[in-house]
């Protein structure tokens, strides 16, 4: 079975709430992340954070579609592929941890195993083009034009 490991971090210049909303913000991921063409929450925890949530991916010329489950702290977060088409499992993870006021760096790892063998070449690409989009979109996303987003109250 090939299994596509990728892991890194950044520094992001926002507070650790601003990233988690961000994270949270599951209509708003295939804005930031090429590789989600389509995502649909399909329940939510009582406090309101995502639960499962259906999504369509796009990774270096292969599509999947998927319904994760979403476990989430103050912190972080970590998700599990409960069916897809293309992957035998699934499994992702950010880690956010404060410097100072305002600077956060966030720790991303997933663990990809597919149905199929693909050249490594392909799986080298794909772990670059999910850690890009995982860790610079997410950025973008919170940073925006002028800075961070405020948190909703």
């Amino acid at each position: 079975m090939v299994a596509i490991r990728a892991s890194s971090e950044i520094v992001i210049e926002a507070p650790p709430t601003v990233i988690m909303e961000a994270l949270s913000d599951m209509d708003a991921v295939p804005s930031w992340s090429p590789l989600h063409r389509r995502v649909e929450v399909v329940d939510r925890y009582p406090d309101g954070l995502p639960h499962h949530v259906r999504m369509t991916i796009r990774v270096s010329g292969i599509a999947d579609t998927e319904l994760v489950e979403y476990h989430w702290g103050p912190d972080w977060m970590v998700w599990d592929a409960q069916r897809t088409s293309q992957q035998h499992a699934q499994h992702g993870e950010y880690n956010l941890e404060r410097e100072g006021d305002e600077k956060t760096r966030v720790r991303f790892s997933l663990t990809i195993e597919l149905r199929v063998p693909l050249p490594g070449f392909w799986v080298r690409s794909a772990g670059n083009k999910i850690l890009n989009a995982a860790l610079e979109g997410l950025r973008t996303r919170v940073m925006g034009d002028e800075g961070p987003t405020q948190p909703h109250s």
